[in-house]
């Protein structure tokens, strides 16, 4: 131990670089495993026409995540904890089939 302090509260500052950041917008997820790690697909869906007037849905991936067990855990904890806030403040988020005002495009299955 180092003399007249404690090493344990020693404060070890964080700095961020957002140089080389980019920012996407993603309204979906795809994710797989491996044994080692999570893989995060995150994308656009975009509905469109194919034959016969049929509608689809197009999962345009933007950005893939790479991440190994012990991040993803950390990522679902943090991302518990701000959904919670949110909800606290602004109401229970509802995830349910979307309900579209004109009652046509695609709709999620049950």
């Amino acid at each position: 131990m180092s003399e007249g302090g404690n090493d344990q509260s020693r404060q070890i500052q964080l700095r961020i670089d957002e140089s080389k950041m980019n920012t996407t917008y993603a309204n979906t997820i795809r994710t797989s495993t491996t044994a080692d790690e999570v893989v995060m697909d995150f994308g656009m869906n975009l509905p469109m026409q194919v034959a016969e007037n049929q509608q689809a849905i197009m999962f345009n991936v933007g950005s893939r995540v790479i991440m190994n067990w012990a991040g993803a855990k950390r990522l679902a904890i943090s991302l518990g904890q701000v959904v919670r806030q949110y909800e606290d403040r602004n109401g229970q988020i509802q995830i349910g089939p979307v309900s579209r005002q004109d009652g046509d495009g695609p709709k999620l299955s049950q």
